[in-house]
């Protein structure tokens, strides 16, 4: 009699996920926090990465993972006259020879992925399809509802996106996870959410955290840091500044806020206590990037900014809900920020309602919900006996 069983080797999970001084490093952190998850529960994961200007793949490694390195030299020069998605030059290669590499890496290491998780604006049903060879199954992390996938699962965890936006673009079997319950964060934010919420029963001033990105290429931290500048702070304020050591900014940064003697401020590179110092501020100076779940699952006030397209949604949507207050106009961020904060040097209220709004939008435990979903779609490899 032949048996059915399913294999005990651990599920194999491999990333295809970049970082650059374009791309920021958002996209690998939050890949970087569903890997941890899912190691916790004994998976077996990869990464494949390109070797962009900017990239993390050092640090992916220092996090005890394995990086197989993309590079552009052997591959063929990108046509941006013959881009068909709005972020393919994000790739700088064409995708066709990037799903080449990739696949050559898997084969080469000898890996068939049981999920394939794929993070990349610049990558679509093309390379999926191209790749299907590698993979048992293709969960997709995405932020625009703008190309096709052939995913067995899909992530988007924007405020204000339905399911349907993705209606026609993924198969009809898809289990899509829509909202901002499933932003995968780390889980020292549901760690501090309690801790942080009561700190905000009676709003104060004192404590400003400043993180435009970890990389901050159009360098949006030194003009915060220019408006900051201009007030008459209370002697008790206290400015903290978080910078990825690779944003190109970061010495001018450093030179800036030296010269800021009339109040202080600190400089941070590389963070490992983001929930901690989140929890402590009374307000969060920020982009709009996937950090905002991250500041809303702890309650803090934020005033938010769109230093890339794709965050407008983001701003748009807090703002609708009085969950955070944004500046729109980027020509002039000085001016914007000094009227926000001088409405709420005189009414600190708003702190407290900015807060009451945005503890709603997440509670911190979406990647335990992602986890889940892989582990119950995932059966694991049959054999027969």
């Amino acid at each position: 009699m032949v048996r059915k069983v399913f294999s005990t080797q651990p599920m194999c999970v491999v990333f295809r996920v970049d970082a650059s001084t374009e791309i920021g490093t958002g996209h690998v952190m939050r890949c970087l926090t569903l890997a941890d998850a899912l190691t916790r529960v004994g998976a077996d994961c990869h990464f494949i990465c390109r070797n962009h200007i900017g990239n993390m793949n050092d640090y992916i490694r220092q996090r005890g993972y394995p990086v197989y390195e993309l590079t552009s030299s052997d591959a063929t020069p990108v046509d941006a006259s013959k881009a068909e998605l709005q972020h393919e030059h994000w790739l700088q290669v064409p995708w066709a020879d990037d799903a080449a590499q990739s696949y050559d890496v898997m084969q080469r290491e000898r890996i068939c992925a049981d999920w394939l998780v794929l993070d990349h604006y610049a990558l679509d049903a093309r390379w999926q399809r191209a790749m299907k060879p590698t993979f048992e199954r293709l969960m997709v992390i995405d932020d625009l509802a703008d190309r096709e996938h052939v995913a067995d699962l899909l992530l988007d965890q924007n405020l204000g996106r339905a399911a349907a936006d993705y209606d026609g673009l993924v198969p009809e079997s898809c289990i899509r996870l829509i909202g901002p319950q499933y932003a995968m964060l780390r889980p020292e934010f549901a760690q501090w959410r309690s801790y942080s919420l009561k700190r905000r029963q009676n709003p104060e001033l004192k404590h400003i955290l400043v993180t435009m990105g970890g990389v901050d290429k159009d360098n949006f931290t030194g003009r915060v840091l220019d408006a900051l500048a201009r007030m008459d702070p209370p002697s008790d304020m206290r400015i903290h500044v978080v910078l990825g050591e690779r944003a190109p900014s970061l010495k001018q940064v450093r030179q800036q806020a030296k010269a800021m003697a009339h109040m202080s401020v600190s400089i941070h590179v590389n963070v490992e206590n983001m929930a901690q110092m989140m929890s402590e501020s009374d307000l969060v100076i920020g982009a709009a990037g996937s950090t905002s779940w991250e500041r809303c699952c702890l309650g803090v006030p934020s005033v938010l900014m769109a230093v890339a397209d794709n965050q407008r949604k983001v701003c748009d949507e807090l703002s609708a809900q009085k969950a955070a207050l944004t500046i729109c106009n980027a020509k002039a961020v000085e001016t914007e920020l000094l009227y926000v904060l001088s409405r709420i040097m005189r009414n600190r209220s708003i702190l407290f309602t900015l807060s009451d709004r945005s503890k709603r939008i997440t509670s911190g435990n979406g990647t335990e919900q992602v986890v889940e979903q892989l582990k119950r779609i995932y059966k694991g490899p049959i054999k027969y006996e």
